[in-house]
């Protein structure tokens, strides 16, 4: 199925979506390079606790573990919608499994490239 078809049978309600969430996370963690935000942030939030800025260091040490789950967490809705919005995700995605193509009605799914 190309994108387009893709994107034309989602608005018309054709097909469900199904994001494996683990992949996802899995994905988008290593696309937008979280553990090297993640290392810093924390470096920082520890530096600046060591200086007296306590409860400032222990707020960015928060932020730098918060801030990578939670972009985890909605990492399946992200790839749905860079999928929808992008040819080149579409592809990588759903050449990989993560994105996966299931029919609402019971008519086949066409999957031509």
């Amino acid at each position: 199925m190309t994108h387009i078809e893709f994107t034309a049978a989602y608005a018309r309600g054709e097909i469900k979506v199904e994001v494996d969430p683990k992949e996802a996370a899995r994905f988008i963690s290593a696309r937008l390079l979280l553990p090297l935000f993640t290392m810093p942030v924390l470096g920082i939030g520890v530096a600046l606790a060591l200086v007296g800025w306590i409860f400032t260091g222990l707020a960015v040490i928060a932020l730098g573990i918060i801030a990578p789950r939670l972009i985890k967490r909605s990492a399946p809705h992200f790839v749905f919608q860079q999928a929808l919005n992008d040819p080149a995700v579409y592809k990588e995605v759903t050449k990989s499994g993560l994105l996966r193509i299931v029919r609402v009605d019971d008519r086949p799914l066409v999957t031509s490239h």
